[in-house]
């Protein structure tokens, strides 16, 4: 699909005190690697093959934890569907996954990819339609971590950083079907929240 918009943003949008609360409840919760799609996992062992080990390390490394707190939804939503309205995609979208707080170290990364995946989830045949990262942490608190979008389509804006979400609080909302990394953090430490928001096949 082509867009006039591939993103759309809000600019230091959540409180910073709400910022914090996520990034102190986030670390309260025991984290583990960041997986990725076609690698085999045991999420209760948390075991990885060695071949899985390799995939993983060609693609990512960071560490998360997975939250479904109903004060997080609440705050974040609305910006969700207000993006989902002024952007013109207005996508059928009704559900979200867990969150994913996520922690960035020196040297830490998540290289190109999409958050699509190959075919609806087989408990509600919904897919990913809208992705959304939020800005936990200053953009000043680090160096790297750039998060960054390839619009292949658009020749003339092929790699795209995405300065406008540098700001603490700042939130980012795309289809989930653009493909986006994050480069190596190389000082300091980026906490940032992503959501998956649901709805059925596109017709």
């Amino acid at each position: 699909m082509v867009f006039e918009n591939y993103y759309w943003y809000f600019e230091s949008a959540l409180p910073h005190k709400f910022c914090d609360e996520v990034i102190k409840h986030g670390l309260n919760h025991k984290a583990r690697k960041g997986l990725i799609g076609g690698v085999d996992k045991d999420l209760e062992k948390e075991k990885l093959t060695n071949k899985d080990k390799k995939i993983l390390k060609q693609v990512r490394d960071s560490d998360v934890v997975f939250l479904d707190d109903l004060w997080i939804y609440k705050e974040i939503q609305p910006f969700i569907k207000e993006a989902n309205k002024n952007s013109g995609w207005n996508f059928d979208w009704d559900s979200s996954e867990k969150c994913q707080f996520t922690k960035y170290k020196i040297n830490q990364y998540y290289d190109w990819h999409c958050d699509s995946l190959e075919k609806p989830y087989k408990n509600n045949g919904k897919i990913r339609k809208l992705s959304v990262t939020c800005q936990l942490t200053d953009g000043s608190k680090y160096e790297g971590g750039e998060l960054e979008f390839d619009f292949r389509n658009q020749k003339e804006k092929h790699f795209v950083q995405a300065k406008e979400i540098l700001p603490k609080g700042s939130i980012i909302v795309f289809p989930s079907y653009v493909w986006h990394r994050v480069k190596p953090v190389t000082k300091g430490v980026r906490y940032s929240l992503v959501i998956w928001n649901l709805g059925y096949p596109f017709k």
